[in-house]
């Protein structure tokens, strides 16, 4: 990020259908996250490592960051997204320019017995996907969704479910 070398992400997508409303799970980023500190995000997200292949990332930070034992066929690629900005954050540059990878997990989660036990994330909360886009629209502070990605998990839940 400090070079703004292009890098692979996986993002996953929690998503239920509750009362007839498609929602995602969003995490709550931690205090101390250098980027977007405090802001609800993508249910899991990270880095694919080298060598690694985006699905086992996105198993890994799946368990990483929310404690989910996920099996590869637990999820679902949705299609994938570019990112690329400079945003500060203390005072210096932070580059995103990534390729990233979109899942989508549909298994039950109760939100009461996940695990945040990496420090990224302190806590999460079901949104309603139209929320989630209202807020991307209007640049609402606190949420540091994606739009690329938001946008390919909201179409496939439009044609899905």
């Amino acid at each position: 990020h400090k070079m703004g070398i292009r890098h692979r992400t996986s993002h996953i997508w929690v998503i239920r259908k509750l009362d007839g409303k498609v929602q995602a799970l969003l995490q709550k980023r931690s205090d101390e996250k250098d980027s977007f500190p405090g802001g609800y995000d993508t249910s899991s997200s990270g880095h694919i490592h080298a060598g690694d292949e985006p699905l086992y990332s996105a198993t890994r930070e799946l368990y990483e960051e929310l404690g989910i034992k996920a099996e590869p066929s637990d999820l679902i690629p949705a299609g994938m997204f570019p990112v690329d900005y400079i945003l500060p954050f203390h005072g210096e540059p932070f580059y995103d320019v990534e390729t990233a990878f979109v899942f989508i997990y549909l298994k039950d989660v109760d939100e009461k017995e996940l695990k945040f036990s990496d420090g990224e994330v302190t806590g999460v909360r079901w949104f309603d996907m139209d929320y989630i886009e209202k807020t991307i629209r209007e640049k609402t502070e606190g949420f540091c969704v994606p739009p690329g990605g938001f946008m390919v998990a909201k179409k496939w839940c439009d044609e899905n479910m």
